[in-house]
């Protein structure tokens, strides 16, 4: 099978998730293998939704729609252009998906897939539904990814290469127990935002999408804020107001009422305004519902901070900041070429 082949196959499998952007899924009689997969695949969104209290409807439908628009040839193209593919020896790539969003592991699996290798997935039993059924849909319009592709909730075993991803504590385990193997490791991290006092209405109405999509459990979501000193936050908690609703979400709401009581029980200043609580903290990773913050003397001062600091941040939302930074509200709309903890594992992956 060539890089042709295999482009094709995933370009057909966003034309299949193009199908699932909302509730009002509408079949593509053009989509190829659709009589096949469309009922089957509502089926498994549905058991996605009920094994997985955080995967509601609306954030299984972002993922499938970012999903969707990122897996178009124009695009597949544009990030292969650098890379050359002369894959002589096949391996076997494990891959040790996390759970915490839906499809959190796909980009992996793509690239893996992509470079000419064999795949084999271990899940998280948070995320086991969607992309099972997703792999039967490229081994269909595919054949020649048979045999290429194999799930295991087994002990990983004959395997060449290691992709995994984990906490600080399971990356020590995987350091470890693949230290033979070449290997990505992936770690803790989390995204950040610079304030400066001077954003736009809309841009911390976007800047709110960044830190309440997916209910804040993405290392790609806001958890802190970087403001200058004598910072006002109500211009912030009006922008956050149109997420209200997600407080209404039983276990958002738990994560609240609980994170609510230990910090009053506990005497910490903080502000809240009955969906979120701002706390002024030096830790990057914030619990659910809850936001951290520091203040910041000058941009250059703070520069070097999150340079030094960078292994434990993986985006950085402001407005001329600087050149890495990501404009508000596209944290959760990376591109194929946005690679976690900027590790390129295409290249990885071409070179093992």
């Amino acid at each position: 099978m060539d890089l042709q082949q295999r482009i094709n196959a995933f370009v057909k499998l966003g034309r299949f998730l193009n199908q699932f952007q909302n509730e009002e899924a509408i079949k593509d009689h053009n989509v190829e293998s659709n009589d096949l997969f469309f009922d089957g695949f509502k089926h498994q969104m549905k058991l996605a939704q009920e094994s997985n209290g955080w995967f509601t409807k609306s954030n299984i439908y972002f993922t499938l729609e970012n999903w969707s628009n990122a897996l178009t040839e124009s695009n597949i193209n544009n990030w292969l252009e650098k890379y050359q593919f002369k894959v002589e020896n096949i391996q076997t790539v494990a891959i040790i998906m996390a759970g915490n969003i839906p499809l959190v592991g796909f980009h992996d699996f793509l690239s893996v897939l992509i470079s000419g290798h064999k795949v084999l997935v271990k899940q998280s039993s948070n995320d086991k539904h969607l992309l099972p059924f997703l792999a039967k849909y490229l081994e269909t319009v595919e054949p020649e990814f048979k045999g290429k592709i194999k799930f295991t909730e087994e002990k990983l075993e004959n395997f060449d290469a290691v992709i995994a991803t984990g906490s600080d504590n399971t990356a020590r385990y995987f350091e470890y127990y693949f230290k033979n193997k070449p290997s990505i490791i992936r770690k803790n991290r989390n995204s950040v935002a610079v304030l400066t006092g001077n954003e736009t209405k809309e841009q911390l109405e976007a800047l709110s999408d960044d830190i309440f999509r997916y209910y804040g459990l993405g290392c790609r979501n806001v958890s802190k804020l970087f403001v200058p000193k004598d910072y006002d936050f109500q211009a912030l908690f009006k922008a956050v107001y149109k997420w209200n609703a997600i407080i209404h979400q039983t276990k958002y709401a738990n994560n609240y009422d609980y994170n609510k009581a230990v910090y009053l029980m506990s005497e910490f200043d903080m502000l809240e305004n009955g969906f979120l609580m701002i706390k002024e903290d030096e830790s990057y990773a914030s619990p659910i519902a809850t936001l951290f913050y520091e203040y910041y003397n000058t941009t250059e001062d703070l520069k070097q901070k999150l340079e030094t600091e960078k292994d434990k941040i993986q985006c950085v939302v402001a407005n001329g900041f600087y050149n890495k930074e990501i404009e508000f509200g596209n944290t959760q709309n990376p591109e194929l070429w946005d690679y976690a903890d900027n590790v390129d594992s295409i290249e990885f992956l071409l070179t093992i």
